[in-house]
């Protein structure tokens, strides 16, 4: 291969060292930004005309070719051309050849540096769409479950210890507003990459007056970036969405986390469907739940990648370097894992079972405790005195073998006289949550419209 073959190649005199050629290809990742690049290249042929490098006749016989590509590289019978490092010096080539002087114009005024980001965030705007929507599936899921299950109580814990009752609802409802907040994030990193490079060249900007914002409205951008070095150096939206990325799969690790465990034969709260588990090759008997603990597993892949993203920019020289080259394998990978594992889990959620009993049945009565207290500031005592008490309470009933409901009136009136009978009906599971209607708690009335909030977000 000479080093004419290369879109870069008049200056060199000795081809490119084999490895080297294998090293530094991008060919078998950025294919992704295929569709991105033929836009840009037909958004970029139209801006040519207005500066005169491009006849109106040119410019259609260019958009024309960059169709017939499109076309013939998703029916998969096109070849990659020698010579082609990257996706973007493939459609060069495969446009030379098909349209001769005019194709070999396109990249007049242009850089790959700035050519190469603009791809980026136009893939990257699509695929922050499809996160959302995926987001908002998952969101979607656990409302539908949580509606069914606001009468389901379970034992809520802390520290992995029983804690105080909830509704199964309320758990399910504190993982919809956990995505909901990575999806306003979502959202916001949309804004801040829907600025377009185009036009920036390779550090000082173009040397044709292109109206760039004409060409930033066609290929629906928001508006131009604002500095030229700044715009080919910059991957923050990147590294943003590798971080909304990493957040969103902590959140759901953590949900499967509580899956896993819940579905285990120590709790039996919940079983996974067959569609989402898998067996043992050793042992019959076995029904794993491995969509979850994928997912769980993924969640460090997408971590790194994020820790990837930002070790590659922090001893990068400003304005543009070949560095910035590995930000795509990274970046590709966390979208597609993110996004598969939202719509895995919104399938466990739609065909998870709830086993309701068992969840009441795992109620400790010690989970009364903080009702208890309650009881006694209600009646003028201070908290800190009503703590000491019942945790001695807690303590006896402990050593006897007991539980707070077996407790004789006669030995709560023996650690306060404020101890009446009425102490009894706090040890209810419907009555601990009817306590709790707060706004943001557990009671039915408050998960009601948590629940209706939660549609509403979901409308917008």
């Amino acid at each position: 291969m000479s080093a004419d073959d290369k879109i870069w190649g008049g200056r060199f005199e000795h081809k490119t060292d084999a490895l080297m050629e294998q090293f530094s290809t991008s060919l078998h990742f950025d294919r992704l930004l295929f569709d991105a690049d033929i836009a840009v290249n037909k958004a970029w042929a139209a801006a040519l005309v207005a500066v005169g490098v491009y006849t109106a006749d040119e410019k259609e016989q260019i958009c024309a070719a960059l169709d017939a590509i499109q076309k013939d590289f998703h029916a998969g019978v096109l070849s990659f051309p020698p010579g082609a490092e990257d996706i973007h010096s493939a459609n060069e080539r495969w446009l030379t050849d098909r349209c001769g002087e005019a194709g070999a114009k396109i990249h007049s005024g242009r850089s790959r540096n700035d050519q190469v980001v603009t791809d980026l965030r136009l893939y990257m705007r699509t695929q922050n769409q499809l996160l959302q929507d995926a987001v908002k599936s998952m969101q979607s899921a656990l409302v539908d479950l949580g509606a069914r299950s606001v009468d389901t109580v379970m034992p809520g814990q802390t520290h992995l210890r029983q804690a105080q009752p909830i509704s199964f609802a309320h758990y399910l409802l504190a993982f919809f507003f956990q995505l909901q907040r990575d999806l306003q994030r979502l959202r916001e990193a949309c804004s801040r990459c829907n600025q377009m490079p185009l036009g920036s060249g390779a550090i000082a900007g173009a040397a044709f007056e292109i109206d760039r914002h004409a060409l930033a409205a066609a290929l629906g951008f928001a508006a131009p970036t604002e500095n030229s070095y700044d715009a080919t150096a910059d991957r923050d939206f990147v590294n943003e969405h590798l971080y909304c990325c990493s957040q969103i799969m902590v959140h759901l690790s953590r949900l499967a986390e509580d899956f896993i465990i819940w579905s285990s034969e120590g709790y039996r709260f919940i079983e996974i469907d067959e569609k989402y588990a898998t067996g043992s090759s050793m042992m019959p008997q076995k029904r794993n739940p491995d969509a979850l603990e994928l997912i769980r597993g993924k969640s460090a892949r997408v971590i790194g990648n994020h820790v990837t993203g930002l070790c590659l920019l922090k001893g990068a020289p400003t304005a543009y370097v070949r560095d910035l080259q590995e930000d795509k394998e990274p970046i590709f990978d966390s979208l597609q894992q993110t996004i598969d594992s939202l719509l895995i889990f919104a399938g466990v959620m739609r065909t998870v079972i709830v086993l309701p009993e068992n969840m009441k049945n795992a109620l400790d009565p010690a989970l009364y405790a903080t009702d208890v207290a309650d009881y006694l500031v209600r009646k003028g005592m201070p908290f800190r005195q009503a703590h000491r008490i019942v945790g001695s309470l807690v303590a006896l009933a402990e050593r006897e073998g007991q539980t707070l409901a077996d407790l004789s009136l006669d030995i709560y009136k023996k650690h306060s006289p404020l101890f009446e009978r009425d102490v009894y009906a706090l040890f209810d599971p419907d009555a601990a949550l009817s306590k709790r209607e707060i706004m943001g708690g557990t009671g039915k009335k408050s998960l009601k419209v948590q629940i209706n909030h939660a549609r509403e977000l979901l409308e917008l």
